[in-house]
C-alpha cells in the first residue's frame, strides 16, 4: 500500500487525487502530515494551484452542480479516512459514462450523502445559534465550535444578514476564525489573552465573555446580555415547556454558546 501525505486542505486533496492519476497508484491511503504512517510507501504532495484546479474541473464536467458542493462539504467533516472515501468517489466519477450521484448502491457515493447531510446540519445550526457581543472597537464577536469545519460555509450568510457591521466569528477548536470588513471576509488567527484559558465559552476563566465588567467589550455589552436572558425567560411558557422538543432543536452542547442559557448576573 502507498501512503501519500498532504497537507490536509481541499486543495491539497485535490492535487493528490492529480498525483494518483498520474503515478498510476492503486492501492492508496490518504492521510494529513500529522498523522502517522506505519505501514507502506510514504509519498508526500505539495498543493498546487494548477493540479487542484485541473481535478476539479474535471470532475465537475462529470457531476452536477450539487454534488460538487456535496463533495466538498463531506471534505470538511474533518472524519477521519474521509480522504479515501472522496478518492474512490472521484474515481468512480472520472471512470462512468453516466451520472453517478444517483448511484445510492454504490458505498462512495453514499458515503458522500450521508456525510453531507450532516455538515449542512452543522451549518445550518451555527447559523442558528451564533451570538455576537460587541467589542470596545466596535467588532461582534461571537466564539464557536462546531463538529465539522463549517467556517467557509457559513460565511456567506453572515456577510448577507449583517453587511453593515464589523464582525468576527472563531471557531476555538480549529484555532481560527472569519473576519468581515464592511468589504471582505478573511481567515484570522488568534494569540488567547490568556494562554491556560483560550478563548472558549466553556472555560470558567475566559475573559472573552461578558458576563462581567470587561474591557474588551463595550459597557453595555454585559446588560444587554442580562436584558436578553430576562426576555427569554419571560417569553417561555412553563406549561407548555417541551424538554424533548427543546433539546432535539437545540441540543446541550449548544448551550454554552447561548445568552440566554447562561444564569442571570
Amino acid at each position: 500500500m502507498n501512503t501519500v501525505i498532504y497537507d490536509g486542505t481541499f486543495e491539497g486533496w485535490l492535487s493528490t487525487v492529480f498525483e494518483v492519476y498520474e503515478r498510476r497508484l492503486d492501492d492508496v491511503r490518504i492521510i494529513e502530515n500529522d498523522a502517522p504512517s506505519l505501514f507502506g510507501n510514504s509519498i508526500t504532495i505539495t498543493s498546487d494551484e494548477a493540479k487542484a484546479h485541473r481535478v476539479w474541473k474535471g470532475l465537475c464536467a462529470r457531476i452536477s452542480i450539487n454534488a460538487a458542493k456535496q463533495l466538498y462539504r463531506s471534505f470538511l467533516s474533518e472524519e477521519k479516512g474521509r480522504e479515501d472515501h472522496l478518492l474512490a468517489y472521484a474515481r468512480y466519477a472520472l471512470s462512468a459514462k453516466l451520472s453517478i450521484e444517483y448511484d445510492y448502491a454504490h458505498p462512495s457515493v453514499r458515503y458522500v450523502i450521508d456525510t453531507d447531510k450532516k455538515v449542512r446540519r452543522e451549518k445550518h445550526r451555527m447559523e442558528a445559534f451564533v451570538r455576537f457581543a460587541l467589542t470596545a472597537d466596535q467588532i461582534y464577536y461571537a466564539t464557536v465550535s462546531p463538529d465539522f469545519n463549517v467556517l467557509p460555509l457559513i460565511r456567506r450568510h453572515f456577510e448577507q444578514r449583517y453587511a453593515d457591521q464589523r464582525w468576527l466569528i472563531y471557531d476555538t477548536h480549529r484555532k481560527y476564525g472569519i473576519y468581515y470588513d464592511l468589504h471582505q471576509t478573511l481567515p484570522v488567527t488568534i494569540e488567547p489573552a490568556n494562554p491556560a484559558c483560550p478563548a472558549d465559552p466553556a472555560c470558567p476563566a475566559d475573559p472573552s465573555l461578558p458576563d462581567s465588567p470587561n474591557p474588551i467589550f463595550t459597557p453595555d455589552e454585559t446588560q444587554y446580555q442580562d436584558l436578553w436572558r430576562h426576555y427569554f425567560q419571560k417569553v417561555n411558557i412553563g406549561a407548555r415547556k417541551n424538554l424533548k422538543l427543546h433539546l432535539r432543536h437545540m441540543p446541550t452542547r449548544y448551550w454554552k454558546y447561548l445568552p440566554e442559557k447562561r444564569p442571570s448576573l
